[in-house]
């Protein structure tokens, strides 16, 4: 049960629920226990004639028995497994809510495919676990406990003990299946988790599949996945379906038992024909829960086989939160900006950023300028807390970073990446994403400074047009001007631009640029660019070369460095451009 302890709030939440249902369940076995015995005096009538007047009660206590199970068995259903199908819907939000909170970190090194099967095929064997196993288990102990004491004490203790022999090979057989069925189905929804990692990957890449025609190899690694799915079920299945041919086998033997011996004490008088008919029942009714040891057995194992690997997430924790250190009277920031001699490498690679130096002030415009991979980007995401900074490195308005709630931190930074993701929504909605009670004319407004208003409503749908997965149907400057439009509506006191008009020409890039001015008087904007048409106007210009910063200044002063970096990217894209 240590696997269960995630979900203690939820069943302290729904005992009732529980509780009714289980005692639904105990008396729709009270009642079946109840009929095998009737129908044994209803025999006992039939063969001494003399006792035939009381037949029709009992005859109509069999009727009133059957109505009463109707009753309660859908009573059970409607307690058990109602409270099941809210345990899948509070095990999902858990698991969701639990994404929302874990670092970029974490998903760097995770598949979307085995997250995917987590939060489907194994919160549904959760479910299965108690639903079904809650009903099988309830019925196998109420049942057998039921029958056995009417069994021995109403009928014949030695029959009973004859035919309840195999009880314990049973048990002792299902105790050797249970490792084994438990590891095996962990494999299973690891295969699973592989196979829908694949699919979401050739989904996602369907342009890039196409283009490059591998459509046929993708086929044939799909084939090998699916394959793997098919070769472990079949690994699992040769132990799960073991089980339960040993069960009914064992069962059955009881049966065998019951007629021989039952039939001896009848000849010999010892119980009458009633009384074996009775005890028949009673075994038929005891069959049920033997065979279905198994099937519960397996369910259990699978629940908590997926229950094992659903812990196995909720125990990572967000390495950037707030923690003891935040202040909390914290609503506001002005945009000054300090990096003190940061530092900064992703785990497993060598720094990104070396003994950076900077200072921008309240309603500054400064330039992050540098060649691909000069870790430009990774600013961004030390200024986000997407990843966390060395302890007195980065400051905001004479404050350390990590003092500022997280929610104040990224509600006061508008950040524009160059690979802008937009959802599967109405452009409207895209652009009010941060911001969902915005008017319709903010919305107009930001969309108009960020140089989109014409193309949006160049569209039949204008702003109500529904946008493809990932912004598919959208050019990449339509994406990258949505998504600055998104920032602005924001009104942060940050603007962090980062490359996020690479998909736009350079005049249009200075357009927009340009339109931004007046919004930006009064706001710290961070500019990331390799591009100088997007850097030349900034208040000053800090040009970046693996980690380091090696110039800094106005465009002007730059460019009458000549043997700097920025003198030769600025004459290197001039010519480009006249090319």
């Amino acid at each position: 049960m240590k696997h269960f302890l995630a979900l203690k709030d939820f069943f302290l939440e729904n005992r009732l629920a529980y509780f009714f249902g289980i005692v639904w369940l105990i008396i729709t076995n009270i009642l079946q226990v109840t009929m095998p015995k009737i129908l044994g005096i209803i025999v006992d009538f039939i063969a001494n004639p003399g006792l035939a007047g009381d037949l029709a009660i009992y005859i109509f206590i069999i009727v009133l028995i059957a109505l009463l199970l109707a009753v309660s068995r859908y009573f059970w259903r409607m307690y058990v497994v109602g409270a099941a199908r809210k345990l899948e819907y509070y095990l999902r939000n858990m698991l969701f809510a639990h994404f929302q909170r874990l670092d970029p970190k974490f998903y760097d090194n995770q598949k979307t495919g085995d997250l995917m099967a987590l939060a489907t095929n194994d919160v549904i064997a959760v479910r299965m676990a108690f639903a079904g196993g809650v009903v099988m288990v309830s019925d196998a102990v109420i049942i057998t406990g039921l029958a056995v004491g009417v069994m021995v004490t109403t009928i014949d203790p030695r029959l009973t003990a004859a035919a309840l022999i195999p009880l314990p090979l049973i048990a002792l057989g299902v105790a050797r299946f249970n490792t084994v069925i438990h590891a095996r189905f962990k494999q299973v929804q690891a295969a699973f988790a592989s196979l829908t990692d694949l699919v979401q990957e050739n989904i996602s890449a369907i342009r890039v599949i196409k283009s490059f025609v591998l459509e046929n190899s993708q086929l044939q690694k799909f084939n090998v996945r699916s394959q793997g799915i098919v070769d472990t079920n079949m690994h699992l299945v040769k132990v799960s379906g073991l089980l339960y041919p040993l069960v009914q086998y064992l069962a059955s033997v009881s049966f065998l038992i019951a007629l021989g011996y039952g039939g001896y004490l009848v000849i010999n008088e010892v119980i009458s024909i009633g009384d074996f008919i009775a005890f028949n029942g009673y075994l038929m009714l005891l069959t049920w829960p033997m065979m279905a040891v198994g099937y519960v057995i397996n369910l259990l194992q699978r629940g908590t086989a997926s229950m094992a690997r659903i812990n196995e997430l909720l125990v990572q924790e967000p390495e950037v939160l707030d923690g003891p250190e935040t202040d909390h009277s914290l609503k506001q920031i002005q945009g000054r900006i300090e990096f003190k001699n940061l530092s900064f490498a992703y785990q497993g690679f060598d720094p990104v950023l070396k003994g950076f130096n900077l200072t921008i002030n309240s309603g500054e415009t400064a330039a992050i300028f540098g060649r691909t991979g000069s870790g430009k980007s990774t600013l961004t995401d030390l200024l986000l807390r997407l990843y966390e900074a060395k302890p007195k490195s980065l400051f905001i308005d004479g404050i350390e970073i990590t003092r500022y709630p997280l929610q104040v931190l990224r509600n006061s930074i508008g950040y524009v990446p160059q690979d802008s993701f937009l959802f599967s929504i109405t452009i409207k909605e895209n652009i009010a994403l941060g911001k969902p009670k915005a008017s319709m004319d903010e919305i107009i407004a930001v969309s108009k400074l960020a140089s989109v208003y014409e193309d949006i409503m160049s569209f039949p749908d204008g702003f109500e047009t529904l946008v493809g997965e990932r912004g598919i149907t959208l050019s990449g400057g339509q994406k990258q001007r949505l998504a600055l439009a998104r920032a602005l509506l924001m009104d942060p006191s940050i603007l962090i631009l980062d490359d996020s008009l690479s998909a736009v020409d350079t005049a249009t890039e200075e357009a927009i640029l340009s339109f931004l001015d007046e919004y930006r008087k009064d706001r710290t904007t961070i500019i990331i660019s390799h591009r100088i048409s997007a850097v030349k106007y900034a208040h000053k210009i800090v040009v970046l070369d693996d980690g380091v910063i090696i110039q800094q200044g106005t465009h002007e002063e730059l460019l009458a460095d000549s043997g700097g970096l920025y003198y030769r990217m600025y004459h290197l894209q001039l010519l480009e451009g006249e090319g």
